[in-house]
Formats: structure tokens, sequence, C-alpha cells
């Protein structure tokens, strides 16, 4: 497996039915032919994903959306208002699209990356892609190539450096297949503004043992080490000052330069914490630590999606 910067060369593997490791603005994606069952199934047995977990398809534009789903009137406002970018709107698929990739539904999920290496692969190879987060199943998602070269190894075809993720969190997914619209999972577009584009407010159903779009499973996100989520900050600096434990510390704030720690934003900013969430959690990993300690964010804006991974990890530890 070899990592590379040439746009070219991804387009000539996925188009021999290698898989290819792709940048998005969220994380990193493990790309293949999304309508040739066949490379779809190389995805799941690289990834050791379970078939009942669905796929994310990557497409260009909303016409080459509407190639392999229905576009309904309100997910043509969303498409046209935050793509490119990190929006996933699931729709009833077309026959041309395998079971495989929709986990045997009817619905498929589709979305418009932002970043323009990953679009210039689809124009130019003309595939629609699905691409699942480029890392075993069940462990935490990868925002550099070098984190797709440290889980994935020698199983793919190679790795498209496009930098690191600048979101650095999982799309946001709107389920717009039926008449009403619901959130299926948190992510990078906040909640909010989802709601202000359509000038109401819709429910948020973001947990499934049946899902019908990826990242609904109550067990994800696993870094290697246990996670505590404390409910707040005072909460976790009480008991860290009590531990006699080993612990490694994910905060925001004021630093306080600990031996194990990883401060996310001096600022508080919650787009500096989504986007170094994943990568502090892996550092932390690798460190001679115990248990990872965390505590949840503010449930405005990013915070929702960042309190959604951290519970998921924390859950599956």
């Amino acid at each position: 497996m070899a990592v590379f910067s040439e746009v070219q060369k991804a387009v000539e593997l996925l188009l021999q039915g290698e898989l290819v490791a792709l940048p998005t603005e969220t994380v990193y994606g493990l790309g293949g032919n999304a309508l040739d069952a066949g490379v779809v199934a190389k995805i799941f047995e690289a990834k050791n994903r379970p078939s009942f977990d669905p796929l994310i398809v990557h497409v260009a534009s909303v016409d080459q959306a509407g190639e392999i789903a229905e576009i309904t009137e309100e997910a043509r406002l969303l498409f046209e208002r935050f793509s490119p970018g990190p929006l996933t709107l699931v729709l009833k698929k077309k026959d041309v699209v395998p079971d495989l990739v929709t986990s045997g539904h009817s619905t498929v999920a589709v979305r418009i990356p932002n970043h323009a290496k990953t679009i210039e692969v689809i124009r130019k190879s003309g595939l629609c892609i699905a691409a699942p987060s480029a890392n075993p199943f069940g462990y935490t998602s990868p925002t550099t190539a070098q984190h797709v070269e440290e889980q994935l190894g020698a199983k793919i075809g190679g790795i498209l450096d496009g930098g690191p993720a600048t979101i650095g969190l999982e799309s946001t997914i709107v389920d717009a297949s039926g008449a009403g619209l619901k959130v299926l999972r948190l992510g990078g577009l906040p909640y909010e503004e989802i709601c202000k584009a359509l000038g109401k407010e819709i429910p948020v159903q973001t947990s499934s043992s049946k899902p019908n779009a990826p990242g609904m499973l109550s067990s994800h996100y696993n870094p290697g080490v246990p996670i505590k989520l404390f409910e707040d900050a005072d909460a976790l600096w009480g008991a860290y000052l009590e531990t006699k434990a080993t612990v490694g510390v994910l905060y925001m704030g004021e630093s306080r330069s600990l031996e194990f720690e990883r401060n996310l934003s001096e600022g508080e900013d919650l787009r500096e914490v989504a986007a170094g969430l994943f990568a502090g959690l892996r550092e932390l990993a690798k460190e001679a630590v115990e248990e990872i300690w965390t505590y949840k964010m503010p449930e405005v804006g990013l915070g929702r999606a960042i309190n959604d991974r951290l519970k998921r990890a924390a859950i599956s530890v």
C-alpha cells in the first residue's frame, strides 16, 4: 500500500476495482466503486464491518446524486444549502445501487464531500464512491493519511493524502426519504443550522440496533483505552485530584500542563475541539495511560456531535 498525493493515481486504482482511502473535510473515507457489489464487499472485508451497517455514497453533484436516488424537494433544498459539506441525506434508492451498500434497505445515504481532491477523483473517474471511515469497524475515525496507514496497513490499494481533515467529525445524517425529516446522526453540520434552513425543528433519532444509516450503533469510536466521560469539567478535575490511576485527560480551556493531556482548544472553540477530537484520543491511547478522561461539552452547535461521539466511545470499553 502506498501513500500518494496524485489524484490520477487514485482514479486509476478505483477504476481497477481497488480500494483507496480518500480525504474529506470530515474524516478519511475508504473508497470504492459503489455500484460494483464485489468492490463494496471488499470495503466490508477490509474494515471488518458488519453487513447490517450501511455505507455512504459520495458524489460530486446533486445531478449525480439523482442518478442513484430520488431527491425530494426538501432534500434538494438541503443539498443546495449545505453541499459540498458535512451533510449526508438518506434517500429512496434506485435499482442501480447494490443491496450490500444499503444493507438491504430501500434507502441510500448520499453526500457531496467538501474536499477538492476527492471531488476531482469522483469527476475524473465518473464513479459514485462508497466511502465509510477508513478504519477498522468500531475504532476511532482517521483524520490524517497516517492514521489510515497505521490502522489498515496493506489491506487497501492506496491512500490519497489530502492533508488533515478540517472538521474532524463525520457528517450529519438526515433522513429525507419519507414524509418527515429526522436527524439520524449528529455530526459536522450543526443541528441548529439545519433547522434554521428548514424553518422548523426536526426530530433526532441517533441510535439503532438495525441502522438504516452509518454511525447509529450505540458502541463505537473505541481508541483502544477505556474512556471515562464526566458530566462536566468540575467533576473531572475533582476526581483527578483524588485518583491514583495513570490518566490521560482530554479537555479545553486554560492549559494545566499535565503529564498526559491533550488540550483541544485553549480558547474553548468547539470547532477546534471537533477537529482535534479523534486525533487526541489516538495520541493519548498511545501513551502509558490506564484510562482516558474527558467531559461533556456544551450541548450547542458542534458540542452535540462531540458529546455523541464521546458517549459512544465511553460505552465501547
